[in-house]
């Protein structure tokens, strides 16, 4: 099993830790200090001794951070998690906050009067700490940057990963390493630049078409990179995690060092340097002006070329999503014959799941922990079930499943929420809800310009209607065979890059009810230039979505009345494809029961 049930962090020990870290920022003048849930690196996902968040305060969520002043800590979660920071951080010591309707700024300026707040300045970005220091501004409290004050309290902290780099085929990229970094440095060239800075794991990555085995569930590197105006790179990581073959696929214009020479490498540089304000640690720009350096800030130079997918990358997540998409019906086939039994658990049904993908035989990892909530904890958005939370499946009840893999070839991530029995018809209804964003995302044209903002309200209108709404973002990028999640693309309210032909994101709607169900549904789509329409403008150029996931969605919850005409069709023809496309790769019990579940409507 990829997927462990341990539990990684307890609401008990948070009281002893956070008595600890107060009594060493006493020591050091400190009246508070920063503790975001981020590493050196700065990508999302984190290795085990940079959880410093949870370590604290035994909340396991994906983003957040906390600050803690001497009487009073606040954990800042935004709206995946505010059901689930409830269960695990002890409320009479850590204080939840709602983010980013609060911000960080503004809460140490209602909290504290005067001070010194103490941050690590390798776990923030520049655009992070200006911010808050805007905020602050004519206030007694200052942000100063320090050494990392958990780390002085934490005994047994895990060492640095030492996963093994590999290369990845120039065939699945579509773009060899050189030349992307000779059109990348054609870039710095023409900005008067002289290097880019690299902090971002799966930048560097993609850039040298590598992966690595550094962060659970994401084949990235941990390491940084500077980019040379000459396409030159010197990457700094762990010689060990380099064997022969791969240093040969790197090649004699990219030099390996030691990450110990990356800050003297920094003070060495000549010229106008970019560095990404976002995304590098406040560290870097602090050294090259410390150095005298011009830092020129702008955004990481692959992030862009990276979500633009190439026809090789998407043709691979074509067919790794049509390989998975196979194995996930193989699943929900043994799972509508189990279910009626009874006895399964959480785990049971996460254990199946994986062992049918593992049957694919080519399976890589998991692109996350899968998500199995049933009942009450399918509300929990981002629920991992441990064996301490695990829980019976349930009678008439909704089994919430979100879970994705990782081949060499493409990565994927799919949720589908099931019937067990009889859910109820206020259930259904909100499934249908749900269901109808999923299409009106799937079936929409726009003009091209247009961001993941201006989509995201259609995913959400038929639950406006009814007065619901869901707290997370419509959909987030997705690499391929690199992080599930992937930026700067996304579907959200506060999304405005541009979606271009290429990007791939995911479509997931949602409704949840605390204590009761949670409803999601996701399919991962390409954005394509649009074919022109018949009477439409010839000088319009627009763009539409091409779903990559082929999964039935189930049919015992749809209200069919509730769908339009256009709605019913896309049901229907989706559901057609799913069969054509699967029917080659089922087993004949699937395939029986992909041909019930896609029967038209």
């Amino acid at each position: 099993m990829f997927q462990s049930f341990d539990t990684h962090a307890s609401p008990a020990q948070g009281p002893a830790r956070l008595a600890a870290l107060r009594q060493v920022l006493a020591t050091e003048g400190l009246s508070g200090f920063l503790v975001p849930r981020a590493d050196v690196h700065q990508g999302e996902y984190v290795a085990a001794r940079d959880e410093r968040l949870q370590w604290l305060t035994g909340f396991t969520g994906s983003a957040g951070f906390c600050i803690v002043l001497p009487n009073i800590a606040g954990v800042f979660i935004d709206g995946r998690y505010r059901t689930q920071v409830k269960g695990q951080v002890d409320l009479e010591h850590f204080t939840p906050v709602p983010w980013p309707e609060i911000s960080a700024g503004a809460w140490l300026k209602q909290n504290l009067t005067e001070g010194l707040v103490g941050f690590d300045p390798w776990l923030h970005t520049a655009d992070e700490i200006a911010k808050i220091e805007v905020a602050l501004d004519g206030t007694g409290v200052i942000l100063r940057a320090c050494t990392n004050q958990i780390d002085r309290i934490w005994p047994d902290q895990p060492t640095a990963p030492l996963g093994r780099a590999f290369a990845h085929p120039d065939s699945l990229a579509g773009e060899t390493s050189a030349q992307k970094r000779a059109r990348l440095a054609e870039g710095l060239h023409a900005a008067g630049q002289t290097a880019a800075v690299i902090t971002l794991p799966d930048s560097l990555c993609w850039l040298l078409n590598i992966r690595g085995a550094d962060v659970p569930r994401n084949p990235v590197l941990h390491g940084f990179a500077i980019l040379h105006e000459n396409a030159h790179v010197t990457l700094f990581a762990d010689a060990e995690k380099f064997d022969d073959a791969t240093r040969a696929h790197l090649g004699s214009d990219v030099l390996l060092r030691p990450v110990s020479a990356f800050v003297p490498a920094l003070r060495t540089l000549l010229g106008a340097v970019r560095v990404d304000r976002g995304t590098a640690p406040l560290a870097v720009s602090t050294e090259l002006t410390e150095a005298g350096l011009a830092v020129a800030w702008g955004d990481d130079p692959c992030r862009l070329p990276k979500a633009k997918k190439t026809a090789a990358e998407i043709e691979g997540m074509r067919e790794a999503h049509l390989r998975d998409g196979a194995a996930v019906v193989e699943f929900l086939c043994w799972l509508d014959q189990q279910t009626p039994k009874g006895g399964l658990s959480e785990i049971d049904v996460v254990c199946a799941l994986e062992g049918f993908r593992r049957a694919t035989n080519v399976l890589h990892d998991i692109s996350f922990d899968t998500i199995c909530g049933s009942g009450p904890n399918g509300a929990i958005m981002h629920y991992r079930v441990t064996e301490q939370s695990n829980r019976a499946i349930g009678r008439n009840e909704l089994l919430l499943v979100d879970s994705g893999a990782q081949y060499l070839d493409g990565t994927t991530d799919i949720t589908r929420t099931i019937a067990v029995g009889d859910p109820g018809d206020y259930a259904r209804a909100c499934f249908t809800r749900v269901l109808q964003g999923t299409i009106a995302i799937s079936r929409v044209r726009w003009p091209a310009g247009y961001a993941g903002r201006d989509l995201d309200p259609l995913a959400r209108y038929a639950l406006w209607l009814a007065g619901q709404d869901f707290n997370h973002g419509t959909g987030h990028g997705v690499g391929a065979f690199l992080s599930v999640h992937e930026g700067p693309q996304r579907l959200s309210r506060i999304s405005e890059v541009p979606l271009e032909p290429g990007m791939i994101l995911s479509n997931e709607p949602g409704y949840y009810r605390e204590g009761e169900f949670g409803i999601r549904l996701e399919n991962l789509i390409v954005v394509q230039p649009a074919p022109k329409l018949p009477g439409g403008d010839d000088e319009r150029n627009q763009l539409s979505f091409e779903t990559l996931t082929f999964v039935p969605f189930d049919r015992r919850l749809i209200l069919t009345a509730e769908l339009s005409p256009g709605d019913r069709d896309w049901l229907n023809a989706y559901h057609a494809a799913t069969l054509e496309k699967l029917t080659p790769r089922l087993s004949a019990e699937a395939l029986a029961w992909c041909q019930a579940a896609c029967a038209p409507l």
